[in-house]
């Protein structure tokens, strides 16, 4: 199998049966075996249906069925472990991406690129509650990871068969999954893609999501930084509490001994015993912390480095 495009569906029923014909179309110019999977992520409306009526039609289409709505995050991950192909494509059901995209996309993965992330450098969707929370998110997760792109949000992407394996995704990590495989080493590309109005149904987005990217940026960066080194991450944050703790303890001590200063109803010292406390609680999060890497990856062999090639 040289190509696998993988699509989540929740609730794009008015959607489907275009989408497919746009995208049968497009995968037919190209020229390579493939095939298509769609993810059904607990749709309520008439979607399953269609789909499963779309592959009847079909013999490169393949239907995987959510029990309920576990997000699009868990739908790419199914995706990712059900397909063959040697590259695995993915996009929206909503038809805002254009499948006729995809040979940019190819093209730019046969110039070396492990990953390759569009970039809706047009994009058609209202400026207050989706451009511009999507420019600042952009923003501040491409200096916050040190991978540079323009469009994280964007899910049409191509990824090499042995990268989008070897991506662990859980939670609402979808958006964060160059700067997940960038730990891989992968190099990464971007290509400009067009970007479409919605036509039909309702989109499942909004600025609420904003605070949500936010928390899972905050994971993703300790992920990507100190999963296996936790102890540098607490024990900064403990050596420097219990520093500055220890130095106002030091500086109440003088006070004390030297210039016979009192120390009752002085909140400074309640401060200093809390920094100094901090601290200690800081460095032992920091060593259980390593305590439980240790264990996660000697219990299930897990390796902590990914090779590209050996050559012999």
């Amino acid at each position: 199998m040289d190509l696998s495009v993988v699509l989540p569906v929740y609730n794009e029923a008015p959607n489907l049966d275009a989408l497919h014909t746009e995208l049968t179309d497009a995968l037919v110019n190209i020229g390579l075996q493939y095939e298509i999977i769609y993810v059904d992520d607990g749709s309520k409306d008439a979607s399953f249906s269609l789909l499963k009526k779309i592959k009847e039609n079909d013999a490169n289409v393949r239907v995987i069925r959510f029990r309920r709505n576990f997000g699009q995050t868990a739908a790419l991950a199914a995706g990712f472990d059900h397909a063959a192909g040697e590259i695995i494509i993915t996009l929206d059901a909503d038809r805002q991406n254009d499948p006729r995209d995809i040979p940019k996309l190819l093209d730019k993965i046969k110039e070396g690129y492990d990953l390759v992330n569009g970039w809706r450098f047009d994009r058609k969707d209202p400026f207050l509650s989706r451009k511009l929370p999507s420019m600042i998110a952009n923003k501040i997760i491409s200096t916050t990871t040190d991978v540079k792109l323009n469009d994280y949000g964007c899910t049409l992407k191509a990824f090499t068969k042995d990268v989008a394996k070897n991506i662990e995704l859980y939670g609402e990590m979808h958006r964060f999954i160059p700067a997940i495989a960038s730990w891989m080493g992968v190099s990464i590309g971007e290509v400009k893609v067009n970007h479409r109005p919605r036509v039909a149904g309702t989109s499942k987005y909004g600025i609420s999501r904003t605070l949500r990217v936010v928390l899972d940026l905050i994971t993703v960066k300790f992920l990507l930084s100190y999963s296996v080194r936790p102890l540098q991450f607490f024990g900064l944050i403990g050596i420097a509490s219990g520093g500055v703790g220890l130095l106002i303890a030091l500086y109440l001590t003088v006070q004390k001994l030297f210039f016979d200063m009192s120390l009752a109803d002085r909140p400074i010292l309640l401060l200093a015993v809390l920094l100094i406390f901090m601290g200690l609680q800081f460095i032992t999060f920091g060593l259980l912390g390593e305590m439980q890497t240790r264990t996660y990856h000697e219990s299930q062999n897990k390796p902590i480095y990914v090779i590209r090639e050996v050559l012999s």
